[in-house]
């Protein structure tokens, strides 16, 4: 067997005259006429000699060289060409690196490819804004390969306790571009960000953390005096508050209302699919007096809107609530919460089914097995119910007294 591991450390640091010294197992130290040192792998391989360059000395140390000359000893003996599998690996490097992309590089083509879908103007606003934020300054220049469970906790942990809903959508954020960088095939294994079966074991849920906040809502009994404020007052932002109670729609589906939607004749009111949440149409049965608000903007009809905004070709926006609060001294109660108090005087003073009242508010009724069967949208029963909202809410005076679901008249909020 032929000796190795010849030369010293010292040895090799004081050669100066120039030629190949023998370390032993086909390693050697080539000292140039200049005075610089490398270091060569020198093997037979195919009946040809070749040589590998290991690197320059001192920046390859003895025993950096050693290491790699026992791992070409070994390719050899498998019948391998070290010089072929470095270049194999080079190649492969080179094409890992021209693929990889950084996480803020995924996460804008992922916003890119998915936001012609995202409805909601803020949802489109937020995710990149809460990305450039609270992940980019952590993660952003990193290859997304690299991102592991120590980058997304450190992202999220300076606001899991303090925002809670913010820093689970922005965990949620991440692990949408995790999972799509996967797919695309710039990352490999599992998705660092998931909650389910891992983060869940290092993080609180959300709901422990604070006290879930549900929009404040104006008790259903004092409706019928705030509707008489409002029916008092000639301005668009009470007409629009009013038709947004009397139907019991979000704040965007009241206020992005247009007359193409509604069927005066039919006295329906049809919400197209890309302005709803659940992304469904969803029709609303609309009362008299929601009839009488349309009719009343109708004579002054100058856009395609029903509320039409300072901008021409824009609805109102929700801003113009701010006012018109004040004026009410509506404190602590949002626009929002008035779905509240309908759902609320819904099961507690009318006998209406619950099936209903979900309806009105588009929501999911049933699991996926009852939904199967329970096609139809109860338009007709949700047409009483919405008349009866409608005649609770005219009542100065608001009371509890329990509203059947069957009636042979139609109630007549005028009255």
């Amino acid at each position: 067997m032929r000796a190795i591991h010849k030369l010293s450390a010292i040895t090799v640091t004081n050669l100066k005259t120039p030629g190949l010294y023998a370390d032993g197992g086909c390693l050697y130290l080539r000292v140039a006429s200049g005075g610089s040192k490398a270091w060569i792998f020198r093997f037979g391989f195919a009946g040809k000699m070749r040589d590998a360059g290991l690197g320059p000395f001192p920046t390859v140390s003895l025993v950096k060289a050693r290491k790699q000359a026992e791992a070409y000893r070994q390719l050899l003996a498998a019948g391998v060409d070290p010089i072929e599998q470095r270049n194999v690996e080079r190649d492969a490097a080179r094409i890992s690196s021209a693929k990889a992309m950084t996480f803020e590089q995924c996460a804008k083509a992922y916003i890119t490819s998915h936001e012609a879908g995202w409805r909601n103007s803020d949802h489109r606003r937020q995710w990149p804004q809460s990305l450039e934020h609270y992940v980019y300054p952590i993660m952003g220049a990193l290859p997304v390969e690299a991102v592991d469970t120590g980058l997304v906790l450190k992202a999220l942990e300076p606001i899991w306790k303090e925002k809670p809903e913010t820093a689970s959508r922005v965990r949620g954020r991440i692990e949408a571009v995790l999972s799509w960088a996967r797919v695309r095939g710039y990352r490999h294994g599992e998705n660092p960000a998931i909650w389910r079966g891992h983060l869940d074991h290092l993080l609180p849920a959300k709901t422990k953390v604070r006290r879930v906040e549900h929009h404040s809502a104006l008790p259903y009994r004092e409706m019928g005096a705030l509707m008489a404020r409002l029916r008092s007052d000639t301005n668009l932002p009470a007409r629009a508050l009013e038709f947004l109670i009397l139907t019991a729609t979000r704040t965007g589906e009241a206020l992005g209302a247009r007359w193409d939607e509604i069927d005066l004749q039919q006295r329906v009111w049809t919400i197209p699919a890309v302005r709803m949440k659940a992304g469904r149409d969803h029709r609303v049965p609309l009362s008299v007096r929601a009839i009488a608000v349309l009719k009343e903007m109708g004579e002054v009809r100058c856009s395609e809107y029903v509320f039409p905004g300072a901008k021409q070709g824009r609805p109102i926006t929700r801003n113009i609530f701010v006012d018109l609060f004040q004026r009410l001294q509506l404190t602590g109660t949002t626009v929002h919460g008035f779905r509240s108090s309908f759902r609320d005087w819904a099961a507690e003073a009318t006998n209406f089914p619950r099936e209903a009242a979900e309806l009105a508010l588009a929501h999911s009724v049933g699991d996926n097995v009852e939904r199967a069967y329970q096609r139809g949208d109860m338009l007709e029963k949700r047409r009483k119910l919405m008349e009866a909202w409608a005649a609770y809410c005219a009542r100065e005076q608001g009371t509890a007294k329990i509203i059947p679901m069957q009636r042979r008249d139609t109630i007549d909020p005028r009255s």
